[in-house]
């Protein structure tokens, strides 16, 4: 691996994180747009505004060039936000060479299009192997040092088994699977799931309530997951119930966060105004429902989320209105 030049797109949290991780097997070069971030973590290795409190690895470079970042690279790492994903992708690919794969570490949909980000890749940059880092993985928690399990998934199977052995480090295991859109997918889906969660905590529900929203709305990304081509095994996986039960309980959730407020009572705005990083589950909502009503698949429990996002009604409301829904047999939408 340490052959392996690897460059890093995005100085946010999980960017921040995974550049720390891989640089313990190969040597990484992190593109970051603001350059105090980048002067920051060359010279004082940390990164505070995102990771408050941690020490990065000396061996991790920063730049705000990004052909510094990708021309020499072997592998290239997307850890950009849904919305300016394909704007730095196009600045990406006038410098990557031929045949480098490219590694998406975002957990979003592109809203115009409702693109996967590594379709975005495959349209922008075609012929490049394409695949995504996906799992339970909350940034502050593995930079601490605790245990973490992750997944890379890649339809090569020969690849994603190297590319294996670069995301690997020390207590941060990492699987592999073939199933690239149940991955992504079940990445995307559970931060609508993770916001409806909160909707209920900040509203005083109970554990009783948190279960049983994470459940039916495990079975509702399920259900559009493989209609949209995933494997129904995934989501049972890391990428899939692994992932959600960590965005639906994790006071480190940014989505469960934005749920928070939103059953307190705050309107959407307000509530991204004082954010530092993205929510992607606000943002992706409206390409998710879009995405049901294009397959024919029933998610009320994201119907709802997505009414209230966009300010079509409110957190109480929305909760109203789940409560009142009758139940049918499990296995059944609804």
């Amino acid at each position: 691996m340490n052959n392996l030049k690897v460059g890093l797109l995005g100085g946010g949290s999980w960017g921040t994180t995974v550049a720390s991780l891989v640089a313990r097997n190969a040597p990484v070069t992190l593109w970051a747009r603001n350059a105090d971030t980048v002067d920051e973590i060359n010279q004082r290795h940390t990164n505070e505004k995102y990771l408050p409190g941690a020490t990065l690895p000396e061996a991790l470079q920063a730049t705000h060039d990004i052909g510094e970042c990708v021309s020499n690279a072997d592998v290239v790492i997307m850890g950009i936000p849904s919305h300016n994903f394909r704007s730095v992708l196009q600045e990406v690919k006038q410098h990557i060479r031929a045949w480098v794969p490219v590694i998406s570490l975002t957990k979003g949909l592109e809203l115009d299009t409702r693109m996967r980000m590594t379709e975005i890749i495959n349209e922008v940059l075609p012929g490049h192997p394409v695949g995504v880092l996906t799992g339970p993985n909350l940034a502050r928690e593995i930079m601490s040092g605790q245990a973490a399990a992750s997944v890379i998934a890649m339809e090569d199977e020969i690849i994603v088994r190297e590319l294996q052995n670069l995301f690997k480090s020390g207590l941060f295991r990492v699987y592999t699977n073939t199933d690239v859109i149940g991955c992504e997918l079940g990445g995307v889906l559970k931060n609508i799931i993770a916001i409806a969660v909160g909707m209920g905590d900040g509203q005083g529900a109970g554990d009783n309530t948190r279960a049983a929203l994470i459940t039916r709305g495990l079975a509702e990304v399920t259900r559009l997951g493989v209609a949209m081509g995933g494997q129904v095994e995934t989501f049972s996986g890391l990428a899939g119930m692994g992932d959600m039960i960590a965005t639906c309980t994790s006071a480190q959730s940014r989505n469960r966060h934005v749920g928070i407020e939103l059953g307190k009572g705050r309107n959407m705005q307000e509530i991204i105004d004082e954010m530092v990083m993205v929510a992607e589950g606000a943002k992706s909502a409206p390409a998710v429902m879009a995405l049901a009503e294009q397959y024919g698949v029933e998610m009320p429990i994201a119907r709802d989320v997505y009414r209230v996002v966009s300010g079509q009604t409110n957190a109480r409301g929305a909760y109203r209105g789940l409560l009142r829904v009758s139940a049918g047999a499990e296995h059944e939408p609804g």
